[in-house]
């Protein structure tokens, strides 16, 4: 049995939208027998990305609780795809900041940020992490996590109920489905 390759020309940046290589390229395959679906390769991508998120959990209060709630067998978020809490920067996707964070911490906060692979995702949980909570204009509560970290979503409460961090974390499964991974948030460098 002969195995055809299909013949792939180059083609210029301009005439990219010309589809009807891409048409005869598939009916070669098909006549090999092979089956080719054709589709949007960033939908594709950013359903996985959004349905397989990994949180690194920073809990340094009460808000932890609840998210160790959300974790279990009543609300599990297992079904969402945030089952795998990593303890390690390097193996997350999104850093869920829940509770008071001191100036002291900040800057473990921050090297913890720096440490995970891009893209990443910070999502501030409780008052305390949104605005300092019930410490506001204390000496040593950072006023708000997005002061030292760009915050995707906010969920409020003072604890927040496990239906509302289900649903913070459907929002940023909404907003990683909206991205475009090719040539969009893969690339967040700065432009010199």
């Amino acid at each position: 049995m002969e195995i055809k390759k299909p013949t792939i020309k180059g083609i210029p940046y301009e005439e990219w939208k010309n589809n009807d290589y891409l048409e005869d390229m598939v009916r070669q395959l098909n006549e090999n027998g092979t089956n080719v679906v054709v589709g949007c390769l960033d939908d594709l991508i950013n359903w996985g990305r959004s349905n397989s998120l990994w949180p690194l959990t920073f809990a340094t209060s009460c808000c932890g609780i609840e998210f160790m709630a959300v974790g279990a067998a009543r609300y599990d978020f297992a079904r969402f795809g945030f089952e795998v809490t990593r303890a390690s920067p390097r193996q997350a996707d999104m850093i869920m900041v829940a509770g008071t964070i001191t100036h002291k911490m900040a800057p473990v906060l921050k090297r913890l940020y720096d440490q995970m692979a891009d893209p990443k995702y910070v999502v501030a949980v409780g008052g305390c992490a949104i605005c300092g909570g019930p410490f506001k204009k204390s000496y040593h509560v950072l006023q708000g996590v997005d002061k030292i970290l760009p915050v995707d979503v906010y969920i409020p409460g003072c604890p927040p109920r496990p239906e509302a961090l289900l649903y913070g974390m459907m929002q940023l499964q909404r907003k990683v489905k909206l991205e475009k991974f090719f040539g969009g948030v893969n690339r967040k460098q700065d432009k010199e």
